[in-house]
């Protein structure tokens, strides 16, 4: 198989995230820095910074619903609070899906499937996240049109969306945003492209999977079903 596969199914990390590992040099097959692309099999050696990696025998599926303070990712050189400090003390060795930013809540997965992260977080899928954000002030219609077909947002256009208003008052506006693309911190961007600043956002579906039940910081496994709903999504 190919060595980002064979690195995401051993729980190091999603298969992007493994390729710039390799790109690093942080990766050696056999004694020798590994590249890009190539292939490797269950005889080779396989290492990621000197310590030896192999697939995990077992897919283990976590439901988390991320509170606002938290990095999502395994590590951090800054010292800040992980989305791993959440799971349960024997969790197996599992990375999230994605990210949602320090300052973002909601649903995230964290597995050690490293094809259903593949599947999740290639932009060629275009599975959808829907998001609440909670923009300052009145949103004009023009604005809710011009995020629906698309605005740029790094020189790039985004592709065209769901939006809708949940709620409102005299100071602040809800609003639903369904995406297919998983730029980042793209919700945010595309706000600030039609003026508008967001202050408090979270994800609170993948495809039809909801954090509903799950309290901010809870943890769950997810069921069969919803792991084959993922995989077919």
């Amino acid at each position: 198989m190919r060595i980002n596969r064979y690195l995401a199914e051993a729980g190091v990390a999603s298969r992007r995230a493994c390729d710039k590992l390799i790109e690093e040099g942080k990766v050696t097959v056999n004694g020798k820095r590994a590249q890009v692309g190539m292939e490797v099999d269950f005889s080779d050696h396989v290492a990621v910074e000197g310590r030896a990696v192999r697939p995990v025998e077992k897919n283990v599926y976590y439901l988390m619903n991320k509170p606002k303070g938290y990095v999502t990712t395994v590590k951090d050189d800054k010292g800040r609070k992980t989305v791993m400090d959440l799971l349960p003390k024997k969790a197996e060795r599992v990375y999230p899906v994605g990210r949602l930013d320090y300052d973002t809540e909601g649903l995230l997965i964290i597995t050690n499937d490293g094809d259903l992260a593949n599947r999740l977080t290639h932009p060629t899928n275009e599975i959808p996240k829907t998001y609440i954000a909670k923009i300052e002030g009145h949103v004009k219609e023009d604005d809710l049109a011009k995020l629906r077909s698309g605005v740029i947002i790094d020189g790039v256009k985004t592709k065209r969306c769901s939006v809708r208003i949940v709620e409102e008052d005299k100071e602040s506006t809800k609003i639903s945003v369904t995406i297919t693309e998983g730029r980042n911190r793209q919700v945010r961007k595309m706000f600030e492209a039609v003026g508008h600043n967001v202050v408090f956002l979270k994800r609170t579906k993948i495809g039809d999977l909801s954090i509903s039940g799950l309290n901010r910081g809870e943890v769950r496994t997810l069921s069969q079903k919803e792991v084959f709903y993922l995989k077919n999504l």
